[in-house]
């Protein structure tokens, strides 16, 4: 998969949540087990949300456990539940979200390949909101898993840094 078609998939997906649920901010996690971390490769908000950020110690373990561990979908429905879990909150409140989804894509093993975060505003989300996010991701899933498998995570390697150890 070329990284056009690699953003087709990801903009497809984007697209259908921009219509329901709806959308303020929407980015496209990479789950990489080895490092406990998650690598942007997609988002509506490139300046203040880059792709190849990555974020590993400000994920909170509630989170993970729901997200990552258990395999389902995350709704904190209002600010105070969003900051329990992201350290960017103030940015999210400024951007007019108060409210987050978070649905994990699976590949064919019932591996956790990436996450989407959908965004919007406080009040905004509800279980249905959840169950209708699940869905965009069931009818892209092939597509999406693709994306993902076409952005490998063995980069495990540290980049070689003058003057550090590299032992």
């Amino acid at each position: 998969m070329t990284g056009t078609s690699m953003t087709a998939a990801f903009q497809q997906t984007f697209d259908a949540v921009q219509q329901d649920p709806g959308v303020i901010l929407f980015t496209v996690l990479q789950w990489n087990p080895d490092r406990s971390s998650l690598k942007r490769l997609f988002t509506s908000h490139p300046a203040d949300y880059p792709v190849g950020a990555e974020k590993t110690v400000e994920i909170s373990p509630g989170w993970l456990g729901t997200v990552i561990k258990e395999k389902k979908p995350f709704l904190a429905a209002d600010l105070d539940g969003l900051r329990e879990v992201f350290t960017d909150s103030e940015l999210i409140q400024k951007l007019g979200c108060g409210a987050v989804i978070n649905v994990p894509v699976l590949d064919d093993g019932g591996n956790v390949v990436g996450v989407l975060a959908l965004l919007d505003a406080e009040g905004k989300y509800t279980q249905q909101s959840v169950d209708t996010a699940v869905e965009v991701v069931k009818r892209n899933l092939d597509d999406l898993v693709e994306a993902f498998a076409a952005h490998p995570t063995d980069d495990t390697k540290v980049p070689e840094v003058p003057g550090k150890d590299t032992v």
